[in-house]
């Protein structure tokens, strides 16, 4: 089969964007699975800097095709930004109808939600959680909503009418439905050039022969099933969720590459076992740009955690590893990993089951000396190979090992 997975195993910002351009060379399309435009995925191509936060990474190289399927939430305004900032994608880029929009409210409750909560979650405040929420709820607004304005003006009563009324109890301004509606109809007149079937598509495609990457946003250790929950995002950035996110049959996916850097951050609340509050954690922020691509919050910095690596292998299936950042951990000249927990006087070399022995973890630390064998660790603990080794930021700094 023809599609091949690319998935973070830590808390996200693992170099995706990195990985998926450096693949999709040798790919014929992308195709974007879940999360939404609070993912940034940041690629150095060509002599410049591009971030991505709805569309595939991938898309950058002339001849791949880039689609974003029903599991990822739009935002109008970031992807009329991002296709604007590339030219014309028209008969390159597809996006289902079935993909729900991120309505102006859901970016006003994110921001309600988060600057008035006692214990915020650390979101990016663009409205993906709310967008969720109605998904599930059953009252969001989809893409192929937005085309018969006769459908719409009736299903959108209760969406804005459930909206307006969360918004008002924090006695806040609520916008008016006829600009709610304008929006979207602005909105349809841009993006009906580029909605497609993505079902329809990705099997035409794969019977043409083509070769599909299937790119995930966000990492492991964020998915609202497996996370540190509550401190997880709103979708499934794990492998499972290209099928959800897609219509692929699981089956169909037969290579899952995980992505982790050489060592670990975190952006926003929640536990973080092996962060380092320190020089050194400062050292590798700075050294390593750990700046959030959509925000541009700094990044909390710490050594590799391989129970954390471990755990996520086993989640995704992965079939090869891509480590990225190695250059970093260089300029630091430290090589250290956690190989295990001390919890609560109970050894483990998984992450805790329960959300209040995230709080008991203690690091067990291993000093290596270099990085190569910090990763033959790697491998042998998650029995699983590092076939690429990313060596600094530009596309083509990359090590291919074991015949990647």
């Amino acid at each position: 089969m023809p599609y091949t997975c690319i998935v973070g195993l830590q808390w996200g910002d693992e170099g995706k964007g990195k990985v998926i351009d450096f693949l999709a060379k040798e790919h014929d399309a992308v195709a974007r699975f879940q999360g939404g435009a609070n993912a940034g995925h940041t690629v150095y191509a060509n002599g410049k800097r591009y971030s991505f936060h709805l569309l595939p990474s991938g898309i950058l190289w002339d001849d791949v095709i880039g689609i974003i399927g029903p599991g990822v939430v739009i935002d109008p305004d970031v992807l009329i930004k991002e296709i604007e900032s590339l030219g014309d994608l028209k008969g390159r880029l597809f996006i289902d109808p079935r993909a729900h929009i991120v309505m102006p409210y859901h970016k006003l409750q994110d921001f309600l939600f988060e600057s008035s909560s006692k214990k915020p979650i650390g979101t990016t405040k663009r409205g993906i959680g709310p967008a969720n929420r109605d998904r599930y709820a059953r009252i969001g607004i989809r893409i192929g909503d937005i085309f018969n304005e006769d459908y719409l003006n009736e299903y959108i009563t209760r969406a804005y009418d459930f909206n307006r009324r969360i918004v008002k109890s924090y006695s806040h301004e609520f916008p008016e439905l006829r600009e709610i509606l304008e929006y979207l109809r602005n909105f349809a007149e841009y993006v009906k050039d580029y909605v497609a079937d993505v079902v329809v598509l990705l099997e035409e495609l794969e019977k043409s022969g083509a070769r599909i990457l299937l790119e995930g946003a966000q990492g492991t250790y964020l998915d609202t099933n497996f996370g540190t929950y509550p401190y997880v995002t709103s979708s499934h950035p794990i492998a499972g969720g290209a099928s959800t996110g897609l219509g692929i049959a699981p089956w169909k996916i037969k290579r899952v590459i995980g992505v982790f850097k050489a060592y670990t951050t975190r952006v926003g609340e929640g536990p973080f076992p092996t962060e380092e509050i320190s020089e050194v954690g400062d050292m590798l922020k700075e050294i390593g740009g750990e700046y959030g691509t959509t925000t541009g919050r700094p990044r909390r910095c710490g050594w590799l955690d391989i129970p954390l690596i471990k755990y996520a292998v086993i989640i995704n299936g992965c079939t090869d590893l891509f480590v990225t950042k190695v250059d970093v951990l260089e300029r630091v000249g430290v090589y250290k990993a956690a190989v295990g927990y001390n919890i609560n006087g109970r050894y483990s070399e998984l992450p805790p089951l329960y959300p209040y022995e995230w709080e008991m973890v203690e690091p067990l630390y291993k000093d290596f000396p270099n990085w190569e064998n910090m990763l033959e660790y790697v491998e042998k603990t998650t029995r699983t190979e590092i076939i690429f080794v990313s060596v600094g930021k530009e596309r083509e700094k990359v090590i291919e090992r074991k015949g990647g």
